[in-house]
């Protein structure tokens, strides 16, 4: 064992004994958070104009702060784009994060001094919890590489502006600098193929150790290092030990990942966002990840069923059930206020409080009043896999309302396979009675003959890459929308359907 590794493992126990206070006592700490949040905010702009000086419980918080989303925000953020102090949260922000936003463009989610040290807080403890839970603490003296947008920042009135991921790049502890890779005048590469061929060329001959980022980008990177090299990644990288990623559901990647690499590897997940960081997996052994209570951010659930209703509940951590999908809604140390982030939750313990993400609020299917999250879409998906020799790079689903030759209509998969499935048919019906199991609107209408089961659509090899390319939107923080209530996705993807 070295040194670097010896000390990883005296560190991650200190953290690991740290956390266990919060983590014991969660419905205090969030009381704690809450008031420090209220106290901070109060001589705000915000705070002033929402009567934060008369704010003492949550209830009274939610009867004077509305949720709100980005475009609803906007007023404020753009306040302190112009320059003004004390707005969101006192002082001003020291970094904005550009992100894709809705309807008005690029969205700016401020970052303050606060909120990002417990973005980089929450990443180092990520894996600390993972070295004290396994005792595995080897890999900290390979190499390691974080698949990132780029870390040059612009600058707005004085503030600096850009990705989170490269943001982020600025806060890499110096005891890992120099186990970091890419170089930093490859993370500076904007072009994402460019980019990914780059990191190929520096890292096929390194002990690369760990790898992260998004599973669909990190798919891409694998597959040129495979067709570069000629090897499995496991055999090209043999002390390649953990995958950490984050953005999306890594089941529907994991057997793909598992062929590329040709043996498995431990995985972290992570729950990070330019708005906050809001969790991660805490056990090898146990779903799910666990609800940061203690790092600036006071959480609000609503049920999703619910959240379109008028004035739906608000609930604190104390009041949430399990297994119960909630729009999760937060306040931040970055003044962030009943901020509506669009992701749906489900918790899936309370002793522990531990999470999964279950799809966004506003991406679903209901064109015919089925309500279908992303969450049934992945498990469908992942069924299929496990029962069939299909393999499967990427996919979304979206609904055909208007078919033709008097069709009943139904859902359309979009599925750019690895290797088709020898019974195409199978396949499908494995992943409709899923979905019919799964939910109960979605039975109904195909048992009444409203909806016809599923139909799959091939998409070409590398079809998805080349869409979200023709979108802007190839690489970094980017991903593929699981599913959605309209045919935009699968319009752009008809020109790459086999």
């Amino acid at each position: 064992m070295s040194l670097k590794s010896f000390a990883a493992k005296i560190f991650a126990k200190r953290i690991a004994q740290k956390n266990e206070k919060w983590v014991q006592n969660p419905v205090v700490t969030q009381q704690k958070v809450f008031r420090e949040l209220i106290a901070a905010g109060a001589q705000t702009q915000f705070g002033k104009d929402h009567n934060f000086s008369n704010i003492s419980t949550p209830q009274d918080f939610a009867d004077r702060v509305p949720v709100r989303d980005y475009e609803e925000l906007k007023g404020y953020v753009q306040k302190i784009i112009e320059g003004q102090t004390d707005v969101l949260w006192p002082g001003r922000p020291i970094y904005f994060a550009k992100t894709s936003g809705t309807t008005s463009g690029a969205k700016y989610i401020p970052i303050t001094k606060l909120s990002i040290k417990h973005q980089v807080e929450a990443s180092r403890n990520a894996i600390l919890n993972y070295i004290h839970e396994t005792g595995n603490a080897d890999f900290v003296d390979g190499k390691m590489i974080f698949l990132q947008g780029s870390p040059i920042l612009e600058e707005k009135n004085g503030t600096k502006l850009g990705r989170l991921s490269g943001i982020s790049a600025h806060y890499v502890p110096n005891y890992l600098q120099k186990n970091r890779l890419p170089s930093w005048e490859t993370n500076c590469i904007e072009d994402w193929e460019t980019k990914v061929d780059k990191i190929v060329e520096e890292t096929e001959h390194e002990n690369m150790t760990v790898i992260a980022g998004i599973p669909s980008w990190v798919q891409m990177y694998f597959e040129k290092l495979k067709a570069k090299s000629g090897k499995k990644v496991g055999e090209l990288f043999k002390e390649f030990q953990l995958f950490i990623y984050g953005g999306v559901n890594y089941e529907p990647y994991r057997a793909k990942f598992e062929n590329l690499i040709g043996r498995k590897v431990d995985s972290i997940e992570l729950f990070p966002a330019s708005e906050g960081f809001f969790g991660y997996q805490d056990s090898q052994k146990e779903k799910g990840m666990l609800l940061l209570l203690n790092s600036g951010i006071f959480y609000e659930f609503i049920k999703a069923d619910e959240f379109f209703s008028e004035n739906p509940k608000r609930l604190t951590i104390a009041e949430v059930e399990l297994d119960v999908d909630y729009a999760m809604i937060i306040s931040t140390n970055a003044g962030l206020w009943a901020y509506n982030i669009g992701d749906t939750v489900r918790f899936i313990s309370k002793d522990p409080y531990k999470i999964i993400v279950s799809g966004r609020i506003k991406h679903f299917i209901s064109a015919f009043g089925e309500h279908v999250i992303a969450k049934e879409v992945e498990e469908a998906l992942k069924l299929a896999v496990e029962q069939t020799d299909a393999v499967v790079n990427e996919f979304t689903v979206a609904p055909q309302t208007s078919p033709v030759d008097d069709e009943l209509p139904y859902h359309e998969w979009f599925i750019e396979f690895e290797k088709q499935p020898s019974q195409p048919s199978k396949f499908a019906q494995l992943i409709d009675m899923s979905m019919q199991k799964q939910n109960s609107y979605y039975y109904d209408l195909i048992v009444g003959n409203i909806l016809q089961p599923v139909k799959i659509s091939a998409i070409k090899s590398g079809g998805f890459q080349e869409y979200m390319k023709t979108i802007g939107k190839l690489g970094g923080q980017n991903k593929v929308q699981r599913l959605s209530n309209d045919r935009k996705v699968a319009d752009g993807l008809q020109p790459f359907k086999i």
